[in-house]
């Protein structure tokens, strides 16, 4: 999960929920930032003459600066010198499965529905600038479409959204495909903005650091779930974490439990790899808990720990949160007993 420059993000990973008190709530009106502007690769890409390819490189690197090229030649074309790729963005194009993919990107995201999705982004970059003022915000948006490869990426200070992989549950290609349940719950439009915050927000403030035992891939993570729900406050916990209703329940329900699971042995404090993934991976359900424990739990624990830390410490800012490396300080702080 932890990567530099380029960050992928296959599936969404995130869990907020509404947090006590008023701490989040935060007047925005006079924070400002740029308008929203989604630029649309995907349709631009799809308008090209094909026996062209090449002579629409000026024009599109004008519009869409470095991303440009990242795009044809890291994303769409990975590897392939320009020539070669110029000639599978022919290909790629002219394919009929990519026309009906590009058919169904348009059926769903209409001029509306992409309005809808500037809107929730700028309101998500005002609240993320009156946190974070020193940050960076993206210079561009961008939609794409890369033949079911990637869902978000950052790169070249351009916030990448690829659009099919959010067609909804049902999607003909995503059966095809042969996609799982878990896995295709996600791909709907309403985790496009979610995910997309996501993606900036892991971007933004992922170090690179060797995290090396459980505690900290937790709190890592918390801390990240906790930013998430400080810009997207409004947006319901089973979007944010990719779980169904019954999956948040369960965690609610058995909190307790699975606090007290990851509280024996020491597993804390484990750094074998292997077994921090049985934790933090993606799939169907938690193995090592049970087949009705959601994945990725020790990052739904690490988020509900960051909460409790802040909650209790009403002087530590967002800013000083993500100053913080501490995870043992953070976890000590929070004193973090679910009932």
């Amino acid at each position: 999960m932890r990567k530099s420059k380029v960050i992928i993000f296959i599936l969404p990973l995130l869990i907020l929920c509404s947090c006590g008190g008023n701490r989040l709530e935060v007047e925005t009106d006079d924070i400002k930032v740029e308008k929203v502007e989604i630029l649309r690769l995907d349709k631009d890409l799809f308008a090209m003459d094909t026996s062209k390819i090449a002579s629409y490189t000026k024009s599109m690197q004008e519009k869409y600066g470095d991303f440009y090229s990242t795009f044809i030649f890291g994303i769409l074309n990975p590897g392939e010198v320009r020539d070669s790729a110029y000639k599978a963005v022919a290909a790629f194009i002219n394919n009929k499965d990519m026309k009906q993919m590009h058919a169904d990107v348009n059926r769903i995201y209409t001029t509306e529905e992409i309005n809808r999705v500037s809107s929730e982004m700028e309101s998500a970059f005002k609240r993320f600038r009156y946190h974070f003022p020193g940050k960076p915000l993206p210079k561009k948006v961008v939609a794409f479409e890369s033949g079911f490869n990637y869902n978000i990426t950052t790169a070249d200070s351009t916030l990448g959204m690829g659009l099919e992989m959010y067609l909804g549950a049902d999607n003909a290609f995503y059966r095809m495909l042969q996609w799982p349940q878990y896995k295709t719950i996600q791909l709907r439009k309403e985790y496009l903005v979610s995910d997309a915050m996501k993606g900036w927000i892991i971007n933004t403030f992922d170090s690179n650091e060797p995290i090396n035992n459980l505690l900290n891939h937790m709190i890592f993570y918390g801390k990240m779930y906790y930013c998430m729900d400080a810009v997207l406050p409004d947006t319901p916990d089973s979007i944010k974490i990719g779980y169904t209703s019954e999956q948040v329940k369960y965690c609610e329900a058995y909190e307790k439990k699975l606090w007290g699971h990851f509280t024996e042995k020491e597993r804390l404090y484990k750094n074998d790899l292997k077994e921090i993934a049985e934790y933090t991976s993606e799939g169907p359900f938690t193995s090592a808990i049970s087949k009705d424990c959601p994945p990725r739990i020790a990052m739904y624990i690490g988020w509900q720990i960051v909460r409790s830390y802040m909650n209790k410490n009403e002087k530590v800012s967002l800013e000083d949160l993500m100053k913080t490396t501490d995870a043992q300080l953070i976890l000590t702080k929070s004193k973090y007993k679910p009932g």
